[in-house]
């Protein structure tokens, strides 16, 4: 009875990342500008500059102001996001399946850590570019809303792995 109800709960937490990331993939995808425009502003440090232009000029080294790269940027990221959400509801499926036989529980779990640790590396990953790019200094929402992904993920990570 536990393992059924732990594997149910793990089905459950897992879905939680997988539901949010495919909203956000769909969004990038669907609507790119949404979203590319800040990771461009981020790596051109374009707020910063204008709101902060003596620590600008000490860390101007630093812009990204080309177009082609900042677009390429955003399309790894989305890419890696897309992995992410795939392995994610593969996991979801799989463990589901692993309810009643078909799958095995490690398969499915090993699915779920592996979707997990892509799920929190995207987010760790904008935390320490952001950190290289000062975005703490005019993108306070989005570094606060990368660390409370890094967080879900963790735990998720965390809860899956004790199973």
């Amino acid at each position: 009875m536990y393992e059924t109800a732990y594997t149910i709960a793990q089905l459950i937490v897992v879905s939680g990342p997988a539901a949010w990331l495919a909203t956000g993939v769909w969004d990038n995808l669907v609507y790119p500008r949404n979203n590319e425009i800040f990771t461009a502003q981020v790596m051109s440090l374009e707020r910063m500059r204008e709101t902060y232009p003596e620590e600008y000029a000490r860390v101007s080294h630093r812009a990204i102001t080309s177009r082609r790269i900042q677009q390429a940027a955003f399309r790894l990221v989305v890419s890696v996001e897309l992995l992410a959400t795939v392995l994610l509801w593969t996991a979801v499926i799989a463990t589901g399946l692993s309810l009643i036989g078909v799958v095995a529980t490690d398969t499915a779990r090993g699915l779920a850590l592996a979707g997990t640790a892509v799920f929190t590396s995207v987010w760790m990953g904008f935390l320490v570019v952001g950190n290289y790019f000062c975005y703490w200094f005019c993108h306070e929402e989005g570094q606060n809303t990368h660390f409370q992904m890094t967080l879900w993920g963790l735990g998720t990570l965390i809860f899956v792995a004790l199973g």
